[in-house]
């Protein structure tokens, strides 16, 4: 029954030997319940998903077995790559939005581990027997569900990772062969994908516990010379906080007024540029003020992929870079890589 934690994953820098290798989908982790004529999409946290996803309930009626559970991610790809943004829209509060945009941006389930048959629990069965399980259950699944590419080849993994990067993957993830099922336990292992970039520091919000530095708020320069905010950059120690408080000091501005982010309480300009601080459905009543620093400092990050103009997740800080000036901060850095087709990664090609 509802809820289900799913199993994570803890991080390496690289990909180990000896596992059960699946590519890293970047879209909603869900445990998907089938009971008859009952379907539940359970969230990471446990919150439901199933009224977001109305096509998805659909195809999942028509074709898994009558009684499951299993674990998956949905996902949205357009022009041959995975879709966040368009993900992430679909997370509407307006019920004739989210029908709408089921008809436009219709999602996909990749299921990758079945936690229940019949009125069997695989829970405690190995992964390995979990897998071949799975395949069995959804032998006859159609687009737009999909059973996830699993290989025991090192070699191949490694070719994953290179490859399905173009088709906007988030990486490998390696699992022990007999490792059970442990809901809400880091046993798995994710490899992601890591690049730097020089970036200007503009801003930064204060931490929730005080006046130190929670987030710095980064830019870079787009072609025609706007800095554009890109993503934060955040995890730091508390006397790292602290000292980064200390050390930017000298840049902050008494208020945004001449700076490139000046207008980022207007609607107009959050909604036609990448300012910071505008108020979303993702956060609520979340505080986002900022405080404006003049922007001449650069500092190297590390991200793992863009999603659009932007970071996909937050970036790592890795040093400043006073041998960078801010106008050399610009798209043009960032690599970008080899386009590859989602189709091919589903073996739908």
């Amino acid at each position: 029954m509802p809820p289900v934690a799913p199993m994570l994953a803890k991080p390496a820098a690289r990909i180990p030997p000896g596992m059960q290798y699946e590519a890293k989908w970047d879209g909603f982790r869900a445990v998907v319940f089938r009971d008859g004529d009952e379907i539940e999409l359970g969230s990471r946290t446990g919150k439901p998903l199933t009224r977001y996803f109305p096509e998805l309930v659909d195809a999942l009626l028509h074709q898994l077995p009558q009684r499951c559970v299993l674990d998956g991610e949905i996902v949205i790809a357009r022009g041959g790559r995975l879709d966040f943004d368009a993900l992430l829209e679909r997370i509407h509060p307006a019920d004739s939005r989210v029908r709408h945009l089921a008809g436009t941006t219709p999602a996909s389930l990749i299921a990758f581990d079945l936690l229940a048959l019949g009125g069997a629990s695989l829970m405690d069965t190995a992964q390995r027997e979990r897998r071949e399980a799975l395949t069995d259950a959804l032998r006859g699944v159609h687009d737009p569900v999909f059973t996830a590419p699993v290989t025991y080849d090192l070699d191949v993994a490694g070719g994953w990772f290179e490859q399905f990067e173009g088709a906007g993957l988030d990486g490998v993830i390696a699992k022990p062969p007999e490792l059970p099922y442990r809901p809400g336990e880091r046993v798995m292992v994710k490899v992601k994908h890591e690049r730097t970039a020089d970036c200007v520091v503009a801003g930064l919000r204060l931490h929730k516990s005080g006046p130190v530095v929670g987030s710095l708020l980064l830019g870079l320069y787009d072609a025609a010379g706007r800095l554009q905010h890109v993503g934060v950059c955040a995890s730091f120690p508390m006397r790292r906080r602290q000292e980064l408080m200390s050390e930017l000091e000298p840049l902050r501005m008494p208020s945004a007024a001449g700076h490139p982010w000046e207008e980022w309480a207007s609607a107009e300009a959050q909604a036609a540029g990448r300012l910071p601080g505008g108020p979303s459905r993702w956060t609520g009543k979340k505080d986002l003020s900022w405080i404006a620093l003049r922007p001449e400092r650069v500092v190297e990050v590390a991200y793992d992929h863009m999603q659009g103009d932007r970071f996909r997740h937050t970036a790592q800080f890795r040093r400043w870079r006073p041998d960078r000036a801010p106008e050399q901060c610009t798209y043009a850095q960032l690599e970008e890589p080899v386009g590859y087709d989602l189709a091919q990664v589903l073996g739908t090609a």
